[in-house]
């Protein structure tokens, strides 16, 4: 079935000496109440004029980038007993979602200059313009450490699958604690760590149902909502106090 679309692909794509065609199991993500998480198929195909160079071997990196955000890192160093913060790190702009999976290890697929060029690697897409500590970069990767172990960061080195240096496929996982907006997804096509080709897209992820609705009360009608709360916790209280005590009789 797969294959069969990336022909169908490849035969609706305009001509050049190599590109991507690429589709997508899905272009959307639904964010319900019961939500946990999801999957998405990223799958392509390398078209092609002229024969396959022998000189070099094809490399693919995927990238799936969510809205950016500003974030405040601090430090926290033990002073007279206590924990506290002592340093923060202003970050600009930092992906609130990022997976990046490759062919092969990344030192072999792309070139320094090039991550520099098109901010490809975790540390590359997040953007400290204004930091004025001089260890920015323990900031940074304390950020990028977090976030790994929430599984919003992810570096899947050899997880992108090339069949003939002509198809290609990839599956990235979305944790549950997403945030709205376009995911940005990037396929990049390397022969000798340079950037050949590059194609981009966007997944949209939004709440629906009972989550939007009260999603958007919460930011619209913050009184109705406070309410409404206020009134679910007096019903749960109560209700849990009337079970207690007809257990109890």
């Amino acid at each position: 079935m797969i294959r069969a679309l990336i022909m169908m692909l490849c035969l609706a794509a305009p001509a050049a000496a190599e590109e991507v065609v690429l589709g997508l199991s899905r272009d959307s993500v639904a964010i319900t109440a019961t939500f946990d998480g999801d999957d998405i198929l990223v799958f392509g195909a390398v078209k092609r004029e002229d024969m396959i160079p022998s000189d070099s071997n094809l490399e693919v990196i995927i990238t799936v980038s969510g809205p950016d955000q500003p974030v405040t890192v601090r430090r926290k160093d033990q002073r007279l007993g206590i924990w506290v913060n002592t340093e923060a790190v202003e970050v600009d702009a930092a992906p609130s979602f990022y997976a990046v999976a490759t062919t092969s290890p990344m030192a072999n697929v792309l070139s320094d200059v090039e991550d520099l060029r098109h901010h490809i690697t975790i540390p590359r897409a997040i953007r400290s313009v204004g930091a004025t500590v001089d260890d920015t970069a323990s900031f940074t990767q304390a950020l990028i450490r977090i976030r790994a172990g929430q599984q919003l960061y992810q570096t899947l080195e050899g997880q992108v699958s090339l069949e003939e240096d002509t198809l290609f496929s990839t599956a990235i996982e979305l944790p549950a604690n997403l945030t709205e907006g376009d995911y940005s997804t990037r396929i990049f096509l390397t022969r000798d760590g340079a950037v050949i080709d590059v194609y981009e897209t966007k997944i949209d992820v939004a709440k629906v149902g009972l989550e939007r609705w009260l999603y958007n009360l919460a930011h619209e009608n913050a009184f109705l909502y406070g309410l409404m709360s206020l009134f679910i916790a007096i019903v749960a209280g109560w209700g849990a106090s009337a079970i207690f005590q007809a257990f109890r009789r």
